[in-house]
């Protein structure tokens, strides 16, 4: 394995490049950033792991470094920021630093390039499995972003993009199928998800959202994190929701499209709310992604989902839990390392 300082010269090489505001970047104990006037930093974390996350013999390194970028940058675009700079920790054990690590760096500086990041320092160290730090630091004019505590009741619940694919994309993986040309472009969106950033700054500067999060532990999950957050209630409708298209033979390997659309995760969707004058000013897409209304925002507490024959029930946080679901997620797993 090479020296942390070759580590570290080898990463540099890949993300090297002048970046504004920033003053001081890799080669130091810590970055020297300046905003500009009028803005605020929007920061955010987030962990990738190997064996909880990923898996190292499935998942292309390749498709690993941009998902890893992908998935922290979502927060960014839940807060309708810009993306500006990123730092990586990296912990991986000494036969992953070779072809491993080149494709991993690959697929992170493709991620870094398309969101326009600037990698500005991080940490390096050797570890038994693969682990994945990443802090994306992103920028919004002052007052701006856009917080999960804004919705009120009367205001209009809407999602990006279709929701479940990236579940259904996993459930292939699962059953090994993700290498079977028919279902080639179902699992797609499980490698390679995509944050909606151009929706999410388009909403912050017209101060459109209420209220917003990324849909990356699923719709149920997601939007009872928006109510407790506003100390309101929510009320969707099932046949409004844009739900994944699943082929007739996928159907009957037991995928429902309403259950992937409302409790699967990883899609990066973002959920938000908007006040009801506002809602009929929403365009139907915005920078090619589709925007639909599912619901409102309703006073108490609680999600309530209504079916297509009106009838009313509550929507329990059926998305992922790391701490409740931590067994069930090692079970799925261990099936594909048998």
């Amino acid at each position: 394995m090479a020296t942390e300082e070759q580590l570290i010269d080898r990463i540099q090489r890949r993300f090297s490049g002048p970046s504004t505001g920033l003053r001081v970047g890799i080669g130091d104990d810590a970055a020297v950033m300046t905003p500009q006037k009028g803005t605020e930093w929007v920061v955010t974390t987030d962990a990738f792991l190997e064996n909880v996350h990923f898996l190292r013999k499935v998942h292309p390194a390749k498709a690993l470094g941009y998902k890893a970028l992908a998935r922290a940058t979502s927060d960014i675009a839940a807060m309708g920021a810009r993306p500006r700079y990123f730092l990586l920790a990296l912990a991986l054990p000494a036969n992953c630093a070779g072809t491993w690590l080149d494709g991993f760096l690959d697929g992170l500086a493709a991620a870094a390039r398309r969101f326009g990041l600037s990698l500005i320092g991080g940490d390096t160290t050797k570890y038994p499995s693969i682990v994945v730090n990443l802090t994306v630091i992103g920028e919004t004019r002052r007052g701006r972003a856009v917080l999960r505590s804004g919705a009120r009741p009367g205001d209009v619940i809407c999602v990006s993009g279709r929701l479940g694919e990236a579940e259904l994309g996993l459930r292939l993986v699962q059953r090994g199928l993700h290498k079977d040309r028919r279902w080639k472009q179902l699992v797609g969106k499980h490698f390679s998800p995509e944050p909606r950033l151009a929706l999410g700054q388009w909403l912050a500067d017209r101060r459109c959202a209420s209220a917003m999060i990324d849909t990356s532990d699923g719709l149920s999950t997601d939007l009872g994190h928006i109510c407790k957050a506003s100390g309101v209630g929510a009320k969707i409708f099932a046949g409004k929701i844009p739900m994944v298209k699943v082929p007739p033979e996928v159907q009957r390997m037991g995928m429902d499209p309403l259950q992937l659309a409302i409790d699967g995760g990883e899609d990066y969707e973002l959920s938000f709310t908007v006040p009801k004058g506002m809602a009929g000013r929403l365009p139907p897409r915005v920078g090619g992604v589709p925007v639909t209304a599912i619901g409102e925002i309703t006073p108490g507490e609680g999600v309530v989902l209504v079916d297509a024959r009106g009838r009313a029930k509550p929507l329990r946080p059926g998305g992922w839990e790391p701490f409740r679901r931590h067994r069930a997620h090692r079970g799925k797993l261990k099936a594909l390392l048998d």
